[in-house]
């Protein structure tokens, strides 16, 4: 056993830290912008879209402020003890992981939904701005790293 474990580990995809730093700040951005875009795709359905706009960079900044700056830090904290080598898909917890699948499932149930493209638009820019405004502590972490 030990043997045929020994062979399959040549094939984890084992990184620096400073790779996972780079991997959650580009998650939490690359995320934040398509949100944003699917969310500027439905604004533009309404009359509001500049209102509606500015409204989500404030909830999304208070979203940012209250909810996901810990949870940024929390993660970054967690990459930071990881010893060179650790796998690729460790850069966030079984946990972590299990609440990206449940967003991903409600966001297609959400774009199925009936809900209002204003609605749709508002919720998807301000979360998309929340996780881009939230990235910034994962680049500041991963440009301290080099």
């Amino acid at each position: 056993m030990s043997k045929e474990k020994s062979s399959l580990s040549r094939f984890k995809p084992g990184v620096k830290t400073h790779t996972h730093l780079l991997v959650a700040a580009s998650v939490w951005s690359c995320m934040g912008c398509v949100l944003m875009f699917r969310g500027v795709t439905y604004l533009k359905q309404t009359p509001y879209l500049y209102l509606l706009c500015g409204l989500a960079c404030v909830l999304g900044l208070l979203k940012s402020f209250v909810i996901l700056d810990r949870a940024a830090k929390k993660s970054l904290h967690r990459i930071e003890q990881f010893s060179d080598g650790t796998c690729l898909g460790a850069v966030y917890s079984k946990k972590t992981w299990a609440l990206v699948g449940c967003m991903i499932l409600m966001g297609v149930l959400l774009r199925r939904s009936s809900l209002p493209p204003s609605f749709l638009g508002l919720l998807y820019c301000t979360i998309g701005w929340a996780l881009c405004f939230s990235s910034r502590h994962g680049w500041v972490t991963w440009m301290k790293s080099r």
